[in-house]
């Protein structure tokens, strides 16, 4: 194989996968990327950065298999093989105890925008690189408000 063919594939295989974001809560998650730029530069530097390579879609356009704030997402772990479900939400309405995960986090940045079937880096906070998968996303129904007490798992 030619060098110039396996520095594409190289190439081909690091790039980040394609993601979308709902327009009516992009001014939401960029306020919350800018007040994160204190209290967690990286974080926010990176969701900066996925907000910035996103199609930004309207909502009534947005695929029904599309990572967005409220989105219940089952993945598998490429090392371990383990399956977890977790639901994507705002800073005010994470609880890690009940696998809700606010998109300021490093695996909520990672989750946003995706769709089912694509597969992802991420470092966790021991700094291992796993690779996860996206294997289904449930979306709430339209016009359905998420606080605390309404998501379900």
């Amino acid at each position: 194989m030619s060098d110039q063919l396996t520095q594409k594939m190289k190439t081909r295989v690091n790039l980040a996968p394609k993601i979308v974001i709902d327009a009516d809560e992009l001014s939401h998650i960029e306020a919350l990327a800018e007040g994160a730029m204190l209290r967690n530069p990286a974080v926010a530097d990176r969701l900066m950065d996925e907000i910035g390579r996103a199609k930004i879609v309207k909502h009534e356009k947005m695929p029904a298999d599309v990572v967005t704030i409220g989105s219940t997402v089952r993945y598998r772990d490429g090392t371990t093989g383990k399956e977890r479900s977790v639901t994507l939400v705002y800073p005010e309405h994470a609880d890690i105890s009940r696998d809700l995960i606010s998109v300021v986090t490093p695996i909520g940045v990672a989750l946003l925008g995706l769709t089912t079937g694509a597969a992802f880096f991420w470092d966790t906070r021991n700094n291992q690189r796993r690779t996860l998968t996206i294997i289904d996303v449930a979306n709430p129904p339209t016009g359905a408000t998420l606080s605390p007490d309404t998501v379900s798992l």
